[in-house]
């Protein structure tokens, strides 16, 4: 059974620390209904401190179920961020930090949330490595990391089973990642109808997809996906697509897979199911309407790739992005 940590200290966002541990057990109390008892997954919430009654921001007071000390071995640790200035925190909670190196070392993934990644800077963890954290601190943190490459335009980062998110969104994204990867795609839909604003293609956070897919120095390989950014709804033909950059067919999957972790006909199709659903949102436009407006003329194709990517067609798609902006216009 797999095991997550939510850490807990003094002073952390109740968001940073409820968002997980909310989904988190909506995910295990899903695979329980479904009797699916090998997807459940063992959950603790645990303090940063060596006391279990912790207040955090706004006066929120928790009791956590245990300390670190108590955890031997954890397959993902999320770190909760801090209201205002985190390097205050930093020297109290050194102890914490020498846990997240430990585990770190034996394998564990650790998660950041906003200024979170301060803990993991002070650890030497991110040392070299990407990463981002709040806007409000880039300053601070690259003037007190210099060795980090910070991503002033990432929301999310990965590097190396070391994740940062700057914003709380932008966690919220990441966690439909780590319910798929924990409970399969089926458990992450569900979860996603039920926690977000929007269905992520294949529930991988779209700024995750974009972290790995822009964050790159292939000039031409930008240049290509520039171009396809441009012109998604065109007849594309990689064979053609190639030629127009001077590249062969060989070299240009190549390369593109290199940079950006996807194939040039996956990352095209992933474009247009992203457009689709913005039409599907925002339109009434048919099904084989807006499957002709990105670049599909078969509308049952399209319909196939779609329910691929999200697990649902275009038509329920529709209905739940529709149902949840009716609701949040309604209160």
């Amino acid at each position: 059974m797999k095991h997550v940590t939510i850490i807990a200290v003094p002073k952390a966002l109740g968001s940073t620390v409820t968002i997980p541990l909310e989904m988190l057990s909506a995910a295990n109390d899903i695979a329980r209904s479904r009797r699916q008892l090998d997807k459940l997954v063992t959950i603790e919430l645990a303090s940063g401190t060596d006391s279990t009654e912790l207040t955090l921001s706004g006066g929120m007071r928790i009791s956590c179920q245990t300390t670190l000390d108590g955890i031997i071995s954890s397959d993902l640790i999320f770190v909760p961020g801090i209201w205002g200035n985190p390097r205050s925190s930093l020297l109290k909670l050194k102890p914490m930090m020498n846990w997240l190196v430990q585990q770190h070392t034996a394998g564990s993934t650790l998660c950041s949330i906003v200024t979170g990644s301060f803990f993991l800077a002070e650890a030497g963890l991110l040392q070299g490595k990407s990463a981002t954290t709040h806007w409000r601190f880039f300053d601070e943190f690259i003037e007190r990391y210099p060795d980090i490459k910070l991503q002033r335009k990432r929301f999310i980062t990965s590097d190396e089973k070391l994740y940062c998110t700057g914003s709380i969104n932008a966690f919220r994204d990441i966690m439909l990642y780590f319910v798929e990867q924990l409970y399969g795609e089926s458990i992450a839909g569900e979860i996603a109808r039920q926690f977000t604003h929007e269905l992520k293609r294949s529930y991988e956070s779209l700024l995750l997809n974009e972290d790995q897919q822009r964050s790159h120095h292939d000039e031409e390989i930008i240049k290509v996906q520039e171009w396809l950014d441009q012109n998604y709804q065109a007849d594309v033909v990689i064979s053609a697509l190639a030629e127009r950059f001077k590249l062969s067919v060989r070299s240009l999957n190549r390369r593109f897979k290199l940079a950006t972790n996807t194939s040039p006909l996956q990352y095209l199709q992933n474009l247009r199911i992203e457009h689709a659903q913005e039409l599907l949102k925002q339109s009434n436009l048919a099904v084989s309407e807006v499957a002709d407006m990105v670049g599909y003329q078969d509308a049952s194709y399209f319909t196939s790739l779609f329910k691929k990517a999200t697990t649902v067609t275009p038509v329920e798609y529709r209905s739940l992005v529709r149902n949840k902006l009716f609701l949040a216009e309604k209160t």
